[in-house]
């Protein structure tokens, strides 16, 4: 590795930090404000910061060291990823650490220039994006129940609309769906599975 990586007299030092701060800035709001406001995971706060400020400064480091060192890393990171899964991360935590990860690589890199405008404008769409899925997800989301009817003669094709509202006139919810699992003909009932929205 070249000695003037951490030379603060290399004019790459004082970009390398511009870079990291505008990184911490949108990982920040990404993992904080967005993150934490719709899952209320604090838990993983601390995994998301930190591997977003250690690969941003692994990736500026990578065009000044050997080859060998970035496929260790390469390595490394799947390694990681695969750790990760055995948590039992969901898939929408494992979006979020791609993100994060995504996000550093992209304002680590050393563009021709560093157009700052065009790297923020970058990091601009991919909150908005969060943002504008999270908000599409709530106002979607639908919760599955599991309940006993024994009203069979509703469970009939042609009368949809009526079980629907029977059931949702019971429940109190706004019933989007209802599958039926089980028929019990001779107890007269049969198991439902009803969504609602939350």
């Amino acid at each position: 590795m070249p000695d003037n990586f951490f030379n603060l007299n290399n004019p790459d030092f004082f970009g390398i930090l511009l870079r990291f701060f505008i990184n911490l800035i949108f990982i920040f709001i990404l993992i904080r404000l967005i993150y934490f406001k719709y899952s209320r995971k604090e838990k993983f706060l601390f995994t998301f910061f930190l591997m977003g400020i250690t690969v941003f400064f692994i990736t500026s480091m990578l065009k000044s060291v050997f080859i060998e060192f970035g496929m260790a890393v390469g390595l490394f990171a799947v390694f990681a990823i695969l750790r990760f899964r055995t948590r039992n991360f969901s898939l929408k935590d494992m979006s979020y650490i791609f993100t994060t990860i995504g996000l550093s690589v992209i304002n680590s890199l050393k563009l021709v220039g560093f157009p700052v405008l065009g790297v923020i404008i970058f990091n601009i769409f991919v909150i908005i994006s969060a943002v504008i899925l999270e908000e599409f997800v709530i106002r979607n989301r639908t919760v599955t129940h599991t309940i006993v009817y024994d009203n069979l003669e509703l469970l009939k094709s042609d009368k949809k609309q009526k079980i629907l509202k029977e059931i949702s006139d019971l429940t109190g919810k706004e019933i989007l769906r209802i599958k039926i699992r089980t028929i019990d003909y001779k107890k007269k009932s049969a198991t439902l599975e009803i969504s609602y929205k939350e």
